[in-house]
């Protein structure tokens, strides 16, 4: 199984009513085909009166084995199903990488 395959599988534990999980590892300085660099957009009623810090640790928990080998960096848009409608269904875009030139 590949790693994005893995996080999706991961973070089905949140029980979420919306997940997408985006290798952005070709928009970084690493090799082709790598899978270092994701996005993850998760909206579920789990992050109800939890502040962000609160909601990117319970990511960070069911993703520890990830985060502490292949997953070099990962962005996280956490949502209420309110919130997500208040965004009408959008998260934000990830920034350029700055940490050196593509190969």
């Amino acid at each position: 199984m590949n790693t994005q395959s893995t996080i999706t599988e991961k973070l089905q534990a949140l029980r979420p009513d919306h997940l997408e999980v985006v290798n952005e590892s070709s928009m970084h300085n690493v090799p082709p085909g790598s899978e270092s660099h994701f996005k993850v957009t998760i909206v579920s009623s789990e992050f109800a009166g939890k502040m962000l810090v609160a909601r990117h640790r319970m990511i960070n928990q069911c993703l520890a084995e990830e985060l502490s080998g292949a997953v070099h960096a990962l962005a996280l848009h956490t949502m209420t199903p309110d919130e997500w409608f208040e965004k009408a269904g959008r998260s934000n875009d990830s920034p350029p990488c700055l940490g050196g030139e593509k190969p």
